[in-house]
């Protein structure tokens, strides 16, 4: 069964001129069926103008649009892929300490025959969805849940893909009272030394530790409209103006676009959406990040244990290196 919590099709501001080419569409559909007049031509006219208008769109996208499209809320999510690219799964629930964190899901599957542990951030499609998985951003024991499935895949040489989309870890009293920041270092320190290959995707929003902790791997990718840094646009402004006023100015500031963060080095590769952004064709979204996954493992996978790990900690390394002018 395919676990994606559904939402009616909605669209962004910027996104009026594919909303206007859908409803002619749709509307030039229903007047078929009513009258019974052939308008075939007159359709697919329109639907070549729609896929050329969503490339049009974003093609020209600025910093601060690339990050409303990375929140768009019929955008795939981390369950959305898990169910499409597994032949099938077992959800591993629970830290054994406190309780099973919603916000992320741990899942033992089969991709084509290859074992694999799918490791997910979920924010929910709805209201009450988004309040039952605490709108993406986990607790400690959501982390300490990553770790633990990420421990299960090591002692049975099973490699481990997480699908990252959260605007950052729950910061509330009671997640430091459970040790919020110890649970990510953890996974740091562990994540960096783990014997299996490690793949990571940026499937909407990267933000902070909220996404390091379960971001370490030997290759990291995002997604085309996706964004990856230390705080979200709308912190980063509240800091230093006291207004989120200023979010698109800090958006741009943070270099934080899949353009920005390969030329920095700070990833591998940018994975292509369809037309307009994933949430126009997830299922073909789908079947791209499955390709790329198996792609990938098969390289990785060829690998000696302590090769990847050796050069999983040179990677990482080399980014904390800066040279110093003046």
């Amino acid at each position: 069964m395919v676990s994606n919590e559904s939402s009616p099709i909605q669209y962004l501001d910027f996104e009026a001129p594919i909303e206007l080419i859908q409803n002619q569409i749709d509307e030039m559909v229903a007047m078929e069926k009513k009258s019974n007049i052939d308008l075939t031509d007159k359709i697919q006219l329109l639907k070549d103008n729609l896929e050329a208008e969503k490339h049009r769109v974003t093609q020209g996208l600025s910093t601060w649009q690339k990050v409303q499209l990375s929140r768009h809320p019929n955008r795939p999510y981390a369950l959305f892929y898990m169910d499409h690219i597994s032949d099938f799964s077992i959800e591993i629930h629970g830290d054994r300490n406190v309780k099973d964190d919603k916000a992320i899901v741990c899942k033992m599957a089969q991709i084509n025959g290859q074992s694999v542990m799918l490791i997910g951030h979920q924010k929910g499609a709805n209201t009450k969805m988004r309040q039952y998985r605490n709108f993406g951003m986990p607790y400690p024991e959501g982390y300490r849940k990553a770790l633990r499935a990420m421990k299960m895949a090591e002692k049975f040489n099973i490699p481990v893909v997480t699908l990252i989309d959260t605007p950052g870890a729950f910061p509330g009293i009671e997640a430091e009272d459970r040790g919020q920041a110890e649970a990510i270092a953890r996974n740091l320190f562990e994540m960096a030394k783990l014997q299996v290959p490690i793949l990571c995707y940026i499937i909407g929003e990267g933000a902070s530790g909220g996404a390091l902790g379960i971001g370490v791997g030997d290759k990291v990718f995002m997604l085309e409209n996706t964004w990856f840094t230390v705080i979200s646009p709308e912190s980063c402004s509240s800091i230093l103006w006291r207004s989120w006023e200023h979010k698109e100015r800090a958006a741009e500031a943070l270099k934080l676009t899949p353009d920005d963060n390969l030329r920095n080095k700070l990833i591998d590769g940018i994975l292509a959406e369809p037309a307009g952004g994933a949430h126009y064709q997830p299922e073909e979204m789908a079947l791209h990040l499955k390709t790329h996954i198996i792609e990938n493992l098969a390289v990785l996978c060829k690998m000696k244990p302590e090769d990847r790990v050796t050069a999983r900690i040179e990677k990482y390394s080399a980014m904390s290196s800066a040279i110093e002018v003046g």
